[in-house]
């Protein structure tokens, strides 16, 4: 990086219709033009990299000011600080910081102290923003990052390939690779990884993993961990359980989904692949009842386990994902598991059946009690059936160890436990070598046996909720037709397409 010269300070200002408060503290790439930013004015320091077009920007700002790392507080919004942000993180390593706080101190100290400034990278495109101040803007030529109209981001980082627009709100947030944020959404505090979708709501406090989606107005993700996740219209989460301040907070695992209105009180954690509806006030851990529907009302709140697996929408999202990838090779740092199923799957399964057959032997009754909610007899038994049949399409081989998902990526708990105890024997010093410590665990198990028979079964439960909806006349004869006739073991996921070729 160089300093600008007084020719092209010159054409800058005349030409070009910029102002600075003081071009000196404004840094360019070598190969800099001048014709690359027109109407921008900036303040402090600056740091524009090769082929990157600004155009049409009310303030880029960098405060010069040396401080500590960023550091904010995810999940328990008034808990101490438990994210660095750096350009360097991922879901893994912010997987990492939360759950162990010695990665946390690791990565506070390798970032001790820093310089405030705005650093755009190579081949951004930042058109009609409002305001960018003391921010990291990643991008690179087959990864470029564009920020848009009315656009304000403050203390944040935004990584390759992200697109941030149409007036969003970005404050002292983490902004992912391939993620879209837009439509006024704002967001305070905040993480956003792989392909999350991010449109017209609101969040603070969220840690929301790849994959994370919302659309709505009058929706807010706050204190709460997602991923894989879909959330309705008028979806809210409250943190101020015991009127305490915001200091509780929720996990929604993979997959699960909130349903219009839906509104959760935290603390609570919901199974994989479950769908909540209503106001859900129990506060209840149902992460051994994963693919259940969770029913909240006034009176009482039923789960019906087990159920999403035969449902079209759980075959479509995990068919969507690795085709909704946006990501470019070179800019993939976030590990992302697609198969399914898997052995973080079948764990909570074979929970699920240990805790349905806790529940029939212990009493005989209509209605059986579990973790504040309800579960009819006839649920029970039909959910016991569906995680049986989960069971019999996993693979045969895998053993009874302890898996984690660790933002997207599922991993062996042990091997996790080995690399942070490795951080703290100080044989890993630094963030690169635990991201590639990390990176080394992928592919941690085989997946050569599914049971054929038990996944044609389940196509069949498939077909039938296909048909059933058609019977409702939401979709036409051709839309059923096509769907039914896509529909085969063998093009669930990549995990099946590679079995398919061993035979």
């Amino acid at each position: 990086m160089r300093k600008l010269t007084i020719a092209e300070i010159e054409i800058l200002e005349s030409r070009q219709r910029c102002w600075a408060e003081d071009w000196s503290l404004i840094l360019v790439a070598d190969d800099f033009d001048t014709c690359s930013i027109r109407n921008t004015n900036f303040y402090g320091y600056v740091e524009i990299g090769r082929g990157t077009r600004i155009s049409n920007v009310k303030m880029i700002k960098g405060s010069g000011k040396e401080g500590s790392p960023n550091i904010i507080s995810v999940l328990n919004e008034g808990g101490d600080g438990n994210i660095v942000l750096v350009p360097q993180l991922t879901a893994q390593l912010a997987w990492l910081m939360i759950h162990y706080p010695v990665v946390f101190d690791l990565v506070t100290r390798q970032s001790s102290r820093t310089i405030k400034k705005t650093t755009i990278g190579e081949c951004a495109v930042i058109e009609g923003a409002s305001k960018i101040v003391d921010s990291v803007i990643l991008s690179q030529d087959d990864a470029s990052t564009y920020l848009g109209t009315d656009v304000i981001i403050e203390n944040s980082v935004v990584a390759c390939n992200a697109t941030i627009t149409d007036g969003a709100k970005v404050y002292e947030s983490f902004v992912g690779e391939s993620v879209h944020i837009g439509k006024g959404f704002s967001s305070e505090t905040s993480l956003f990884f792989a392909n999350s979708y991010m449109d017209n709501g609101e969040s603070c406090a969220a840690l929301c993993g790849p994959f994370s989606c919302s659309h709505h107005k009058s929706t807010l993700l706050i204190g709460g961990e997602f991923s894989f996740y879909n959330a309705g219209s008028n979806t809210n989460q409250s943190n101020h359980a015991y009127k305490m301040g915001p200091i509780h907070w929720g996990t929604l695992r993979r997959g699960a989904k909130t349903a219009s209105g839906c509104h959760i009180l935290w603390p609570a954690t919901i199974g994989a692949f479950s769908m909540v509806m209503g106001k859900l006030t129990q506060h209840p851990d149902l992460s051994r009842l994963p693919f259940s529907y969770v029913l909240a009302s006034p009176d009482k709140t039923y789960i019906v386990p087990g159920i999403n697996i035969k449902t079209v929408g759980t075959w479509r999202d995990v068919n969507k994902w690795p085709k909704r990838d946006e990501r470019c090779e070179m800019a993939k740092h976030d590990i992302i598991t697609f198969d399914f199923p898997n052995p973080y799957i079948r764990q909570y399964v074979k929970q699920g059946i240990e805790e349905l057959t806790k529940l029939q032997t212990t009493s005989n009754s209509d209605e059986y009690y579990y973790e504040g909610c309800f579960i009819r007899k006839d649920a029970l038994e039909k959910g016991l059936e569906y995680y049986k049949l989960i069971l019999d399409i996993c693979d045969t081989t895998w053993k009874d160890d302890e898996y984690v998902d660790m933002l997207g990526f599922i991993v062996r708990k042990s091997e996790i436990e080995s690399v942070v105890t490795q951080v703290k024997n100080n044989e890993i010093t630094n963030i690169e070598d635990i991201l590639e410590h990390v990176a080394a665990l992928e592919c941690d198990y085989s997946i050569k046996n599914p049971n054929a028979e038990a996944y044609d079964k389940w196509i069949e439960l498939i077909k039938a909720d296909a048909k059933k909806e058609f019977d409702m006349g939401d979709v036409s004869e051709e839309q059923l037709n096509d769907f039914v006739k896509g529909i085969k073991w063998v093009t669930a996921t990549h995990l099946y397409h590679q079995h398919d070729n061993d035979n």
